[in-house]
């Protein structure tokens, strides 16, 4: 007994310590057993609030709850909680498990709440107790052997181990105790003859049947059993079949009739009466499902029936006369539901490997599918397959086990999620089917490398654009996802790529955005290529290559200048006219090139000064200046001209020029700087000798240099993009040869007056791209007669090259004897015996 008290007080005091552990954070709580003395101290309430004393007098601290009693108070001197009156945990909590009184905990200064939990533990202070003190059993003296009588329970207001636990009969030759059990608290004893009984040795018979429970020591209660022997009765009531067997459909509606029971007393009269009951109450009562007729014996449906739920009943019934005493008898009956095909078969899907490489092989397992139908026989076996065509299969591994894999080869660019369609169908009368979609992810494999649009990418910039400017951005496009779509970007170095070209351009890894490294000037460089790969970030990396084209766009960025002989700056420019001079006598040519291409480097002449000028006019695409009309005596001797040329560039740029034309009254005091009047010699002096000898050896020299060069040209061939093209020869409107440097080409210009024709070649830095052949006829129209492509093999005309270098090396010869041959008549008879 002491080591069961230590146990309790042992035990109580862990579960106070673990309920203040759960409730430290949330509120206080403590633990006490029910039925403590009155002034049980429960806690140090002060300690918990975390008061002294001295602020225990002054806090106002006072105790609430919304009970009809006060079960707690606070000690003031104290601080300590303590019971003020009676707890009973069967009273406050009757069959909780848990039982809690909650109470709060008011402070005035400081003030504040506060929720104080006292969980009341179970001591086992209730004994079982039966409902009546007295019961009365009546048998028969001509009862058998083994007959059993039900004898009422016992109750136990506590829970748990304290509850109900066995019966005991007291010691007795007539009968026994069967102590049955069908739950934790519900316990239950039958009483068994053991001994045949008679009336007229002993009528009656008082038994003890004493209730134990669970506690330590455990507690009882009893009950007195008076046993009556009942008289002349002496044939009990017979069922026809110890067993009665019968079958119902699920679905049976209700008042179905199952089976009439059938049972016979030898007895007549009353005795001879037989009355039919149910023998089972409780949890499994059948008086929810089934009803019994008393007199007729007829059992009919009462309740609804599930196979699903239950598929048997196994209902005791007895048959009991109505004699004194009355005798009865006891069977079975077996109830057998049939199964209905009410379920539909339900689809499971566990295992889903989800998402599934798009490069996973067939025969990849992906997930497992059950299918389960809750109906029994035929109408619970289930067949599987897969609804729409999808690349995967599903096999049957045991029973309604299936396995879902691949069949066939994965595409994530083409189906990104598949959405498998499951169909499940029964053996049933008719058949019931479910279906059930499982969403299979495909995932990215590097696959497809980075592509753009074009093989080729043309990029045209402005020329003299700023060092960093943007010319294009290129954009890969990936069919891959997330690191195997991303793309960097790169230049390749070809060898077929010149080397300065690396320098011009850069590009940005992440964005593709290329940007200039130096301002271009079309006049040196028109035109460049360049590769460019984009690769990928998957393992391994994919790439590709796009070629890039980049055309720089002219800009009128070049002045027109002037060319000689009125090119010297802040020369003095003058020309000298006759008074004679007629309507349209040709007074000066200028003449003016364009570094730029195009509108750029078409020029046009104006007369700027001076103003109201009406005695002189310029052509305006040759540049010749002519009399308009003949001279009068009102006319000034001397004309200042400002010559004006432009470009049609946008915005136009030009250069002037001034020349100051003199009006002479007699030609014979007008003097060229390119005509000196020879004088005769009658001896051949050895100056022309050794300038006949200069002139027949530069002559054969340029000959033989001419040959040389018409050979190796007329074998040549071009190149494709990076190679020299057919040079480009434009004539202008005013009978001249003008020079491009956009075009790389040489240009000699001329006009057809004698004294004033001079030829100027310039050498081209770089080949020419693409260029037109022009001629201009005499109305100043432009013709297009022949194009020169810089992309196929051309064959040079020989003869036409031949004839313009025999043009070029005659006005060159004929320029310089002029300019340096001091005998006219020596000089034209040397070039005679050289052409």
């Amino acid at each position: 007994m002491a080591f069961w008290k230590l146990w309790d007080h042992i035990w109580n005091l862990f579960v106070i310590l673990l309920c203040l552990c759960e409730c430290s954070v949330a509120q206080i709580s403590y633990v006490i057993a029910e039925e403590v003395d009155k002034g049980t101290a429960v806690g140090s309430l002060a300690k918990d609030l975390h008061l002294s004393v001295q602020q225990l007098q002054t806090s106002g601290l006072q105790i609430k709850s919304g009970y009809l009693k006060r079960y707690f108070e606070v000690d003031r001197e104290s601080g300590n909680l303590y019971v003020n009156d009676r707890i009973d945990r069967e009273e406050l909590c009757p069959n909780m498990l848990k039982c809690a009184l909650n109470i709060e905990a008011s402070l005035s200064n400081p003030r504040g709440l506060h929720r104080i939990e006292v969980v009341i533990t179970d001591i086992n202070d209730n004994a079982p107790a039966f409902v009546e003190e007295v019961t009365t059993v009546e048998i028969s003296e001509s009862s058998y052997v083994g007959e059993r009588y039900p004898l009422a329970r016992a109750h136990d207001a506590d829970v748990g181990i304290n509850s109900v636990k066995t019966y005991k009969l007291s010691p007795n030759e007539h009968f026994s105790l069967d102590v049955q059990s069908t739950g934790e608290q519900n316990v239950f004893a039958e009483l068994v003859l053991q001994k045949v009984v008679d009336r007229e040795k002993q009528p009656h018979y008082e038994l003890i049947l004493t209730a134990l429970d669970g506690g330590k020591p455990p507690k009882t209660g009893s009950l007195l059993i008076k046993v009556n022997v009942l008289d002349v009765n002496d044939n009990s009531p017979a069922f026809s079949y110890p067993l009665y067997k019968v079958q119902v459909v699920e679905n049976a509606v209700l008042g179905t009739t199952l089976l009439r029971l059938a049972a016979s007393d030898l007895d007549e009269g009353v005795n001879g009466q037989v009355v039919y009951t149910f023998t089972e109450k409780g949890r499994l009562s059948p008086d929810d499902t089934f009803f019994l007729n008393n007199e007729t014996g007829e059992v009919t449906v009462k309740g609804s029936l599930d196979f699903e739920e239950t598929q048997a009943y196994e209902i005791r019934v007895q048959a009991r006369d109505k004699g004194n005493p009355p005798r009865s008898a006891h069977s079975k009956i077996l109830v057998e539901v049939i199964d209905v095909n009410d379920n539909v078969p339900d689809i499971s899907v566990s295992s889903l490997m989800s998402p599934v490489s798009e490069d996973a092989e067939i025969g990849t397992a992906v997930a497992r599918v059950q299918v389960n139908d809750r109906d029994g026989g035929k109408n619970g076996k289930t067949n599987c397959k897969i609804m729409n065509s999808v690349p995967f299969q599903l096999k049957s591994n045991y029973k309604n086990y299936y396995s879902l894999s691949t069949s066939g080869s994965l595409d994530r660019e083409t189906v990104s999620e598949y959405n498998i369609t499951l169909l499940a169908t029964d053996d049933g009368t008719p058949s019931l089917s479910s279906t059930h979609i499982i969403t299979v992810q495909v995932s990215d494999v590097n696959d497809n490398p980075p592509r753009f649009l074009d093989s080729q990418i043309n990029v045209y910039v402005k020329e003299n654009s700023p060092i960093g400017t943007t010319m294009y951005k290129l954009k890969a496009v990936d069919a891959d996802l997330d690191e195997n779509a991303k793309s960097t970007y790169q230049l390749i170095k070809t060898p077929n790529v010149k080397a300065q070209m690396t320098s011009l351009v850069t590009i940005n890894s992440e964005t593709g955005e290329i940007t200039s490294l130096k301002s271009f000037d079309f006049e040196e460089l028109k035109t460049f290529q360049f590769k460019v790969q984009a690769t990928d970030f998957g393992v391994p990396p994919l790439s590709s290559n796009v070629t890039v084209n980049v055309f720089v766009l002219d800009e009128n960025d070049n002045s027109p200048s002037i060319l000689a002989p009125y090119s010297e700056h802040g020369s003095v420019n003058s020309e000298n006219i006759p008074y004679s001079a007629e309507a349209g006598y040709f007074v000066a040519k200028i003449r003016a090139v364009d570094a730029d291409s195009g509108y750029n480097a078409l020029l046009s002449y104006h007369l700027s000064e001076p103003k109201g000028n009406n005695l002189f006019r310029i052509g305006t695409s040759s540049g010749e200046i002519r009399t308009k009309r003949r001279m009068s005596d009102n006319d000034l001797k001397s004309h200042p001209l400002l010559v004006l040329v432009s470009d049609n560039g946008e915005p136009s740029l030009s250069a002037t020029v001034s020349i100051e034309v003199v009006v002479l009254e007699s030609t014979a005091d007008m003097q060229t700087p390119f005509r000196h009047v020879p004088l005769k010699e009658d001896n051949f002096s050895d100056l022309n000798l050794y300038l006949l000898i200069a002139i027949v050896s530069v002559s054969v020299i340029f000959l033989l240099s001419l040959i040389s060069l018409m050979a190796v040209r007329c074998h040549r061939t071009e190149g494709s993009f990076s190679r020299y093209s057919a040079p480009m020869i434009t004539t202008h409107p005013d009978g001249s040869w003008s020079y491009s440097k956009a075009t790389q080409q040489y240009d000699v210009c001329f006009s057809s007056d004698t004294l004033k024709s001079d030829v100027v070649v310039f050498p081209a830095p770089f080949p020419p791209v693409d260029a037109e052949l022009i001629s201009i006829n005499g109305a100043d129209t432009f013709t297009r007669t022949q194009t020169l492509p810089n992309s196929e093999k051309v064959r040079q005309s020989c003869g036409s090259k031949l004839n313009m270098k025999l043009l070029l090396g005659w006005v060159s010869i004929r320029s310089f004897i002029f300019l340096k041959c001091s005998d006219f008549y020596c000089l034209y008879t040397c070039l005679f015996i050289l052409f």
